[in-house]
């Protein structure tokens, strides 16, 4: 199916250069959208780019950008607006965690999560919000995760920045809804990425979930069949996701059933 919606559409996806961000960017190219990518490695970024001009005959730009480095974004978004005008759909996906006990947690990790999934998500957004309340059109879609609806054990800070994700999400589509702006959370449960290998260093996590691994491939599909709808949230898999409705109803039975398992991150 294609997105026709997203023809000659600009979108800006940050942590591109990987997981989720590339692939989204390549179903985006191949739904006749204009890209712009932005990530911290540029050398990966060069080569996407070929790769998807040469295949898809769209236009593609790279910047590089560290979303932690709060005072660098206004100059890349002036320099987007400037080179491509305006923006259509804005990406939020750069973001990662660290896997620790509370008490174990580092103030390094505690403040670098914050900085990418929280801060760094919305200086991105700030930028956009205000030529799309004056064009009333476009989209901002946030990765957050199931983590950001129900908190497990050893991923108090990770959940943390995703509960706030999904919490500032909420309130700026009520903010956009009268400007015709669409606001989606996209909450996955593990995904088959790099992101393990900074989050879990024990592999034991990973191990444990890996039948369960959502495919970063079809997860990008049904994201950007989304894009410029008004889609809420997408939530996978729909399992997982009945398992935060249910905490949410009743949490006491959720943290004491599930604490053992939940224990083997």
């Amino acid at each position: 199916m294609t997105n026709h919606r997203l023809h000659n559409k600009t979108i800006v996806i940050t942590g591109a250069s990987g997981g989720l961000g590339e692939q989204i960017a390549y179903k985006c190219a191949k739904n006749g959208a204009n890209l712009v990518l932005l990530a911290r490695n540029i050398e990966k970024l060069k080569v996407m780019k070929r790769n998807i001009v040469e295949k898809y005959s769209v236009r593609c730009s790279i910047q590089f950008l560290d979303v932690s480095s709060h005072e660098q974004i206004p100059g890349v978004f002036q320099n987007i607006r400037e080179e491509v005008g305006n923006i259509d759909v804005l990406v939020n996906n750069a973001g990662y965690g660290v896997f620790e006990e509370a008490h174990s947690a580092s103030m390094t990790d505690i403040k670098g999560m914050f900085d990418v999934n929280v801060v760094g998500l919305m200086a991105c957004t700030k930028e956009v919000l205000t030529s799309m309340r004056t064009n009333k059109s476009g989209h901002i879609i946030n990765i957050a995760s199931q983590a950001g609806k129900m908190a497990t054990p050893k991923s108090s800070v990770y959940a943390a920045t995703k509960f706030a994700v999904i919490g500032y999400s909420n309130s700026i589509r009520m903010e956009l809804s009268p400007y015709n702006v669409f606001v989606t959370t996209v909450n996955p449960g593990p995904i088959a990425t790099n992101f393990f290998h900074v989050a879990d260093k024990s592999g034991t996590y990973a191990k444990s979930v890996e039948k369960f691994m959502l495919d970063p491939e079809k997860l990008a599909k049904n994201i950007v069949d989304s894009m410029l709808t008004k889609r809420r949230e997408i939530n996978a898999p729909g399992w997982m996701n009945v398992g935060s409705i249910f905490y949410t109803l009743f949490p006491r039975t959720v943290e004491r059933l599930g604490r053992k398992a939940f224990f083997k991150k």
